[in-house]
Formats: C-alpha cells, sequence, structure tokens
C-alpha cells in the first residue's frame, strides 16, 4: 500500500504560525499497531505500512497576502458541516492571514457558470455563529458534474486550495479534478475532509457527524422501547442510516441497550424458517411480551424493490423499515395475535441536527488539520484519523473500497452479545 502523498512542490515559506508545535512528513501513525503483526512484519522483512502524521509544517508553500481559498460542500447533510467550515475559515484567516476565501454554493454545482448559482464571501464574522445551526451554509447537491468546468472555474478564480467537504463520490471528483489540475500544469491544491454519518469511508476510524447521529438515534430506540413496553406484545421497530455499513446501528444498540434485533447491511438475515427473523420475533414476544428492531436502511435489501440509481449514481435503496412493519404486520395477524407495532424513521431529524460537543471538537481537528495540509502544499489527499492520531491519507487509498462492520470484530460481537440475537440464517 503507497502512501506517499502528492505535493506542489518544496515548501519554502516561514509558517505565520506561533508557538505551536511543527510536525515533520518524516513523523508516521503506523496502519497496524498490533505487536503480533509488528513482530511478523520485522521477520519477513516487510516495511510496515504508515500514514503521514497531520499537522502544521514549519514552511508552508503558499503566500498566505497572495492565496486565494474555496470551500464546498458536497452531498447529502451531515451533523457537523458547518462547524467545518467555521473552524477552516477561522484557521486560514487568524492563523495564516489568508484574508481571501470564497464558499462556492450549491455543491459541484456551485463552479458550472449555467446553473448562475452565486459564491459567498467567507470571514470571521461570516461564519461567527453559524457551528450553533444544522446543515451548511454553503448548502449542496449530488451528482457529478464536467471536471473541465470545474477547473475553468477554479483558474478564473485565481484559487490556490480547494477544500473539498464531501464523502466517497466527492473524493472520486477530488482525484479526477486533481488529475485535470496536473494536467494543466497548475499549481493547485485540492484536499478533503470526509463528511459522512454512516462512518463508512475507507482508513478512517471515525468521520464527523457519526457522534451526533449515535446521540440521535439512541433517542429514537429509547422512544421505541418505551413504546413497545406500553402494550401488549408490542414492537418498536426503528430504521436507521447505513446504505452500506450498519456501524450507526450497532453502535447506537450499544449505547442504548434496548434493542433486541439488530439488522445491518453486512449480515444476511431469513425472513422465514426456523432460523428466520419471524421465528425469533415470535419467541421473544412469547416470553417478555414486547421487542425492540433496529434495522439498518440498506440491510435486506433482497426483500425490497430498488428503483434506479440517483443523481450520484448511487442505487435507490427499496425501504426495509416499511417492508419489515408491513411483513411482520401480516405475519402475526394472519396467526390471529396481537400485535402493537410503532415504527419510527429519524434518518432527516439525525442528519440536520447541530453536531453534540463532541462531534464539535472533532469537526475543529480535522478543519485545522486540512488548512495546514492545503498551506504546505500537499493536495489530492484527505485529512483522517487513524488508531487515534490525526493522518494525511492519499485520496485514491481512500476510494478504493467502503469501510464495513466486521461480522467478526469486537463491535458486532458486542451487539450479538447484548441483543442475545441469533445469525438468523440457517447453519451451513
Amino acid at each position: 500500500m503507497d502512501t506517499t502523498l502528492e505535493s506542489l512542490g518544496d515548501p519554502r515559506i516561514d509558517s505565520p504560525l506561533k508557538s505551536v508545535q511543527f510536525v515533520e512528513d518524516s513523523s508516521r501513525v503506523l496502519m497496524d499497531i498490533s505487536v503480533e503483526s509488528l513482530q511478523q512484519q520485522m521477520a519477513e522483512g516487510i516495511v510496515p505500512v504508515s500514514f503521514v502524521k497531520a499537522g502544521p509544517r514549519r514552511n508552508i508553500y503558499f503566500d498566505p497576502r497572495k492565496l486565494k481559498c474555496a470551500l464546498v460542500t458536497c452531498g447529502g447533510l451531515c451533523p457537523g458541516l458547518n462547524n467545518v467550515i467555521r473552524s477552516i475559515v477561522l484557521t486560514l484567516h487568524h492563523g495564516y492571514g489568508v484574508k481571501n476565501i470564497l464558499g462556492i454554493m450549491y455543491g459541484l454545482q456551485g463552479f458550472i457558470p449555467s446553473y448562475g448559482h452565486p459564491v459567498m464571501e467567507l470571514n470571521p464574522e461570516a461564519v461567527a455563529e453559524i457551528n450553533e445551526v444544522g446543515g451548511t451554509i454553503l448548502s449542496s447537491s449530488r451528482g457529478p458534474q464536467d471536471i473541465g468546468e470545474i477547473v475553468d472555474a477554479l483558474e478564473r478564480m485565481n484559487i490556490g486550495i480547494l477544500f473539498a467537504i464531501g464523502g466517497d463520490g466527492t473524493f472520486r471528483a477530488v482525484s479526477r479534478i486533481t488529475q485535470e489540475i496536473r494536467n494543466r500544469g497548475e499549481r493547485i491544491s485540492v484536499i478533503g475532509v470526509p463528511k459522512t454519518i454512516d462512518n463508512d469511508i475507507n482508513l478512517m476510524s471515525r468521520s464527523f457527524g457519526f457522534n451526533t447521529a449515535v446521540s440521535v438515534a439512541t433517542q429514537a430506540i429509547s422512544a421505541a422501547h418505551v413504546e413497545a413496553t406500553g402494550a401488549p406484545n408490542g414492537v418498536g421497530l426503528v430504521k436507521l442510516m447505513g446504505r452500506h455499513s450498519g456501524f450507526i446501528a450497532a453502535t447506537a444498540a450499544l449505547a442504548k441497550r434496548d434493542a433486541n434485533i439488530i439488522l445491518i447491511p453486512e449480515a444476511a438475515f431469513d425472513i422465514e424458517g426456523p432460523h428466520g427473523l419471524l421465528a425469533f420475533l415470535e419467541k421473544r414476544l412469547s416470553e417478555r411480551k414486547h421487542a425492540v428492531i433496529v434495522v439498518a436502511e440498506g440491510a435486506g435489501q433482497e426483500y425490497c424493490c430498488i428503483e434506479g440509481c440517483d443523481e450520484s449514481g448511487n442505487l435507490k435503496l427499496g425501504d426495509i423499515g416499511l417492508y419489515l412493519k408491513d411483513r411482520i404486520t401480516q405475519h402475526f395477524k394472519s396467526q390471529g395475535v396481537e400485535l402493537n407495532l410503532k415504527y419510527l424513521d429519524p434518518s432527516y431529524l439525525i442528519r440536520s441536527v447541530p453536531a453534540t460537543a463532541n462531534d464539535s471538537i472533532f469537526c475543529g481537528f480535522l478543519a485545522q488539520n486540512a488548512v495546514h495540509a492545503g498551506m504546505a502544499g500537499k493536495t489530492n489527499m484527505v485529512v483522517g484519523m487513524w488508531n487515534e492520531e490525526f493522518v494525511y491519507i492519499p485520496v485514491d487509498l481512500v476510494v478504493s473500497s467502503r469501510r464495513q462492520v466486521d461480522l467478526h470484530g469486537k463491535l458486532w460481537n458486542s451487539v450479538l452479545e447484548a441483543t442475545g440475537q441469533p445469525s438468523f440464517k440457517p447453519p451451513e
């Protein structure tokens, strides 16, 4: 795995930052810190994979007095977007003395003249209190745009650093934008800041918004538990975000141990049969008279009707929550069993709320380290956290795969232990 970072050139300007601890490019963070792995690699003569440690550099590439930067937010909304915008602007302005900062409106559409979107001047006054509200003051959009037109816009505006806040699709665009910049022989840095509620970005132990999502999701699980215990044969069914990865569902279930069944995209399940979901639910209601089910939106898609793709090329998932609601209700009705099922879908509430204090702090660190990378002339990279350290990772590694719940790992094993649920698949 090649973790070498791309750079615009040698940084030769003294950093204006004072009273900070500078980080050298030689400072690295190991990908695997287990003793067994390190011993095996050393015995085999393998150089352990490591990432460049994030932080301010003693020398920078851009002259802050002549630099113009741009920020863009892409994809769906996520708690913490405004916190990242605010921290990038404050770090550029107060830390480095960069006065020319533009906000690109409505995602990548904002670069394309035919859409007619304006740009926003960003300064400390403009971002003073935006961290108190959810969403993004720059608005967002989905879908690809012409890469050539995007780079044309960067050249027209004389942008030196572009900060792209988004997820997997955004980072694929970052890679293509960087390639076009390289082909033109330009010196424009493109820095990615990872944004996804689902916490599914490769080589990132955490993404901003996840902590907030789990916090709100636990409230939904608690409400479902109250509803379930408030009636005979009560069932609380909660659908949470998680298109490809079940981190929110699994983590929220552990944070609020009221859930009895957790369904995630990584773990296939049967509905019918002696080992299926309905059989387990029957047993649970017979013994305890109530149950709480938490399902990630991407789970059980083989039972749903997928309806094409959205603007970003993502499959439009079938609604597994509504499907299970109807299937469970019909099953118990056919048996003449009274059932009181309450269905909760807090998805838009979760993604639109302001960030928690924990997420807000995390957003600040991500933003600061993104600015340090851009000012040092690094490009085509994403700032993230790995092994409790902030690191810089080449964007092509980040988009090479998707992070998912390890069905043999600590998180999922803890979920199974807490719920007591089986695999819902017949033994092979």
